[in-house]
Order: C-alpha cells, then sequence, then structure tokens
C-alpha cells in the first residue's frame, strides 16, 4: 500500500504540473482529491493494512495528500491570477517565437561626417584633430580676431575663463599646426564646436570640418576647384555653386559658398526663399595676417581655408528642416539613415 500511495502521489504532481488552464482544475480535484477519488479509494483500503502498519501508513497516506492539496491550492491561485486564465505570465513564455534585437547604426552626423573626411582625404588632404577646451588665443587672436574684435560677437562664446574657451570653431587648428610645420600643408580638421544659440537651425553644441591649403602660388581658382569637387561627391551630383563676397577676420578675400538648392534644381522654393540658393560653407584666401601670426612669409605662401557644418550639410543632403531631430533620439527618425 505504500507503494501505491508513492505512485499515486508522482502521478498526481505530474498531473498538477502538466496542468496550464483553469477549466481543468475541478476534473484534478475529482479525480485525486474528490470522495470517490484516487486517494478516497485508497484510504477504503486501509483496514486490509497489519494493525502495527496502520499507524504509519495512515500517517504517510494523510502527508501525501495534504501535500497534494497544498500544491493544487497553489497552482488554483496562479491559473486565476493570469489574464487569460491560462498559464502564468510571469516568467518568459518559451513557445513564443524569439525576437531579433534592433541593429545599431551610425548616426546620421556620423555618417555625413566620415563621408566628408572621405572626400577631402581621397584630394590628398590629413585629418587631424585638436581639443575642445581651446585657449582664447588660438581661437581668436592668433585668426586675427583681437580682444575687443566685432567679430568675436557673432560668436557667442562659452568662456571657462578670461583665457579658455569651449572652442566656437575648429579653425584654431590652423594656427596650431602651422605653428609646428612648415608648408606645404593640406589638412582638414573635423569635432565638435559649441556656441551660445540654440533654435530650428542652430544647436549649442554641433559639429565642423575645417580645412586649409598652404603652399606656393596657391590661388582662388584652387578654392574653388577643391570645393566644387566635394559637392558633386557629396550631393551625387553637378550642382552649380555661387561665390559671393563676405568677411571673416582670417581669410582675405573672403566668400560665401551657395549650391543650387538640392530641393528644387535651382528653379526656386520654399526652402531657398524662391532664390534657387541655399548657403553650404564659408571660404576664403589665408589672410596674410595670420601667415605673421605664425611665422609664415606672405610673400612667398599663400593659400586658401574653408569651414562647414556638418549638421547643415546633414539637413540639406536628407531633406531636414529642423537640426533638433538629430538630437531627440527618437528612433523612428534616426532608423532611416
Amino acid at each position: 500500500m505504500e507503494q501505491e500511495l508513492q505512485s499515486l502521489e508522482t502521478e498526481a504532481r505530474q498531473n498538477l504540473q502538466s496542468l496550464d488552464d483553469k477549466s481543468l482544475l475541478e476534473d484534478f480535484r475529482v479525480r485525486f482529491l474528490g470522495r470517490k477519488g484516487k486517494f478516497s479509494t485508497i484510504m477504503r483500503q486501509l483496514g486490509t493494512v497489519p494493525a502495527e502498519d496502520r499507524p504509519r501508513v495512515g500517517q504517510l497516506a494523510n502527508s501525501i495528500k495534504a501535500e497534494i492539496e497544498k500544491l493544487f491550492e497553489a497552482k488554483q491561485q496562479l491559473l486565476e491570477a493570469s489574464p487569460d486564465g491560462s498559464r502564468s505570465h510571469t516568467g518568459p513564455d518559451l513557445t513564443l517565437p524569439g525576437r531579433y534585437p534592433a541593429p545599431g547604426k551610425l548616426h546620421p552626423i556620423s555618417q555625413v561626417m566620415n563621408e566628408t573626411c572621405a572626400i577631402f582625404e581621397n584630394l590628398g588632404f590629413s585629418v587631424a584633430e585638436g581639443p575642445d577646451i581651446e585657449l582664447d588665443y588660438y581661437n581668436f587672436e592668433a585668426l586675427n580676431i583681437p580682444a575687443h574684435h566685432p567679430a568675436r560677437d557673432m560668436h557667442d562664446t562659452f568662456y571657462v575663463s578670461d583665457s579658455v574657451l569651449l572652442r566656437t570653431h575648429t579653425s584654431p587648428m590652423q594656427a596650431r599646426i602651422m605653428e609646428a610645420q612648415q608648408p606645404p600643408l593640406r589638412v582638414i580638421a573635423p569635432g565638435k564646436v559649441y556656441r551660445c544659440d540654440s533654435d530650428i537651425t542652430h544647436t549649442p553644441m554641433f559639429h565642423q570640418v575645417e580645412g586649409f591649403l598652404v603652399d606656393k602660388n596657391v590661388s582662388f581658382a584652387d578654392l574653388k576647384g577643391v570645393l566644387t569637387v566635394f559637392t558633386q561627391k557629396m550631393f551625387k551630383k553637378d550642382l552649380p555653386l555661387r561665390f559671393r563676397p563676405s568677411f571673416f577676420p582670417f581669410t582675405e578675400p573672403s566668400a560665401e559658398v551657395d549650391i543650387a538648392c538640392v530641393m528644387c534644381d535651382g528653379a526656386g522654393c520654399r526652402v531657398c526663399k524662391k532664390t534657387g540658393w541655399l548657403e553650404i560653407l564659408g571660404s576664403g584666401m589665408i589672410d596674410p595676417e595670420v601667415f605673421k601670426m605664425v611665422g609664415y612669409d606672405p610673400e612667398v605662401y599663400s593659400g586658401f581655408a574653408f569651414g562647414l557644418g556638418i549638421e547643415r550639410i546633414a539637413m540639406l543632403k536628407y531633406g531636414i528642416d529642423d537640426i533638433r531631430l538629430f538630437y531627440e533620439n527618437d528612433q523612428r527618425f534616426l532608423a532611416q539613415f
């Protein structure tokens, strides 16, 4: 009889473990724990057990039945607590198909930055990086922007101290590299820059690429050729360029560079304000005063420089009208690139 009780316990446990619908609970209770269930049937045979063994067998039967009743109540509570009255959802459902995690991608700003650097590297430019926290000397004075120069007002600078600041452009790399090396030089300087400005077309932190070339007999035509190739490679089509006279303290002559509107191909639309042109970067021939600051002879050497904003290029390349979208971390936006 002890073997029958142990076999019945094993059977009841297995049935209870596989039970995953509360509609089957009553069937289990009747079959095992009811008045005519399997435990009651065995208990009726207790009188056939020798008198000296009855207390031990009876105690075993009661403990087994009590244990099964306890497990039954726990199973009943578990199934009744589940949303659909079936299996518990407190753990992972191993019957569901697997889900692949979304693969990571480069941010669109990183993509455009990498593409920009690759284009200029193919044109023979080397890449140099400098500190985000810069000295006032390299950020302004070495670039022909002395103290109290009105051009400083355009930069909206974050100052750390009187002589230390967050760089407002990557142009300080011009002075740093020219101080350390002799021409010929052909360099681009990508990186983050910082200005006190924030709206749909400006952010306090953005990305810029400064480029410059210094050698003998460098002309404005060389600058136009380099920038023409860059725009053709970046926008994948032969876009007309327009150079408008402008002013930058460290270039003379200076020019703003416009491209034919990438939205309407120069026909005129809302994006280009019906002009057919979009501003893309600033450029010019390096001012002789900058050469003097770094010890170059402006009678021997000449060169050009340009600076472009990566966010600006990305907005034009992808048709984005709000720069803040790049930094909101919206996966629906970022997944498109």
